[in-house]
């Protein structure tokens, strides 16, 4: 496996320090979970999107976000609500839904594609 950045690295570092001592500091879990999950680390990633929904449950990115992890561990069903959740919070960039590698694993799940249907292609 190809070794991370030492910036990527640094910037862990970094946040892993603020989170310990402001543990409920929103941006700094999201920030995290991206990192983790760019740098391979999907069930860090996967652990900090379950913190950023129970410290934001109605933030519907933080539920997409939690769907894209659940995915990447093919948890399907899990993903699948997940999803069902961010959009009945608003979560609306259904081309990036589309196209986000990290779904990969629903693109052709029934579920997945009913979740689409009313959506134009180019929207």
């Amino acid at each position: 496996m190809k070794r991370p950045p030492a910036d990527a690295e640094f910037e862990v570092r970094f946040f892993e320090s603020v989170l310990r001592r402001e543990p409920g500091y929103a941006r700094v879990v999201e920030i995290l979970g991206a990192l983790y999950t760019r740098l391979g680390r999907i069930p860090d990633g996967l652990r900090m999107d379950r913190r950023m929904v129970r410290l934001e449950p109605d933030n519907s990115t933080a539920h997409y976000n939690l769907a894209c992890s659940l995915a990447l561990t093919r948890r399907r069903a899990e993903a699948l609500r997940e999803l069902r959740r961010a959009l009945a919070l608003g979560y609306d960039d259904f081309r990036w839904m589309r196209q986000d590698p990290d779904l990969a694993s629903l693109r052709e799940d029934p579920e997945f594609r009913a979740l689409l249907p009313a959506v134009p292609k180019n929207s």
